[in-house]
């Protein structure tokens, strides 16, 4: 690595963990932009994340809803 990024890493460093966090998100999105959503799913976002802060949603781990998932769709097969 250069000087100047040793240096910004070494005061990366001293960041908190959500700080660090946050730089991170910001870095990757100068460089790897996110794509432009279409419209609707401004609102669908907006729909989804004012459901869980109501605390109206259940949290599933991510191997829970892949098995859910592939129950369902081995469910949907048609048989022989």
């Amino acid at each position: 690595m250069s000087p100047t990024v040793d240096a910004v890493l070494a005061e990366a460093l001293k960041l908190s963990p959500r700080e660090r966090e946050e730089l991170v998100e910001a870095l990757a999105d100068s460089v790897l932009p996110a794509p432009a959503l279409h419209p609707d799913w401004h609102a669908e976002i907006a729909r989804r994340v004012a459901e869980m802060d109501a605390g109206r949603l259940r949290f599933i781990a991510e191997a829970e809803a892949l098995a859910a998932l592939a129950a369902r769709i081995e469910s949907r097969r048609p048989r022989p």
